[in-house]
């Protein structure tokens, strides 16, 4: 007995409800039954420069604050230059006093790490604002550094050192 397609009244469901099975027993939950969470506005970016990745949250006209990983800035970056890379968009736009960032970065060294958050932060203030691109983008802070770490090679003790030869 060949199948037959099912017709379009056979397939359609109510977009609202959503069937949940727990012990044998099915019952329904509507979309309306679920809490909301209000959240706050904010603006994401992903910067990367090595290995490291950066995902910062920018929250616009708020309390002066800045956190990385659940650190301030002092405790994560501990030295002025690192501070002064992650803080270059902020100051370059003038919105160090009026904004709230949140990053999470993870993977490569702490300079990297720094030039990433950079890299995220420049993202998240041309969501916020698209005017600013043009001077990130003159700065350098929207591009990307692709400069990697070559891979070793076999018979190589790194990327392109070889063993030492003896003639004897």
């Amino acid at each position: 007995m060949p199948r037959t397609k099912k017709t379009t009244s056979q397939k359609t469901k109510k977009p609202a409800e959503k069937k949940v099975r727990k012990s044998r027993k099915v019952s329904v939950v509507k979309d309306a039954e679920k809490p909301k969470v209000k959240k706050e506005k904010y603006f994401e970016g992903v910067g990367r420069r090595k290995t490291s990745i950066a995902r910062v949250r920018f929250f616009p006209q708020t309390e002066k604050s800045f956190s990385v990983n659940e650190k301030p800035l002092e405790g994560y970056f501990p030295t002025k230059e690192l501070q002064y890379t992650v803080l270059s968009p902020l100051s370059l736009m003038s919105l160090e006093e009026q904004s709230k960032v949140m990053v999470r970065v993870k993977g490569g060294g702490i300079s990297s790490q720094a030039e990433a958050v950079r890299h995220g932060i420049s993202k998240a203030l041309v969501l916020f604002n698209a005017d600013f691109r043009k001077k990130l983008k003159k700065a350098g802070f929207l591009t990307r550094d692709p400069r990697m770490r070559e891979r070793k090679k076999f018979g190589l003790k790194r990327a392109r050192r070889a063993p030492q030869w003896a003639k004897r």
